[in-house]
């Protein structure tokens, strides 16, 4: 059986006083951030959204009690990071999570990457 193609993501809450900064931060890096509550994947993304953030809160039995009102994004990874249908590299983990790091105060998330299906970039058209 085929697995559905889907897009590697971390899933993270953030601080929304710092989402505009890490958003830009990790565009320079390739990286995608998605808040779910406006994903184009997600029919309804509010929904969608309070549920991933609830399911983070709930695994950290109240130590992330403080990030009940944080913004829950997806971060994906961009073309550069992918050799055709290779498994992504572990150096992109690498990337995210160093980056994620710098923003310690700011973020809370779990190690590891979820599956969603494929997130739709809007790309340039040349004439």
């Amino acid at each position: 059986m085929e697995r559905v193609p889907h897009e590697n993501v971390a899933t993270v809450l953030v601080d929304p006083g710092v989402l505009h900064e890490l958003e830009v931060h990790l565009m320079t890096l390739d990286l995608r951030v998605w808040p779910i509550t406006t994903a184009p994947i997600c029919a309804d993304g509010p929904r969608r959204a309070f549920q991933e953030r609830r399911r983070l809160l709930m695994a950290r039995r109240g130590a992330w009690d403080h990030a009940a009102d944080w913004t829950p994004v997806w971060i994906s990874f961009g073309d550069s990071w992918y050799d055709g249908a290779e498994p992504l590299p572990w150096a992109a983990h690498q990337t995210l999570y160093r980056t994620l790091e710098q923003y310690a105060e700011r973020v809370r998330y779990r190690p590891g990457l979820g599956g969603v299906p494929r997130l739709a970039v809007p790309r340039e058209r040349i004439a």
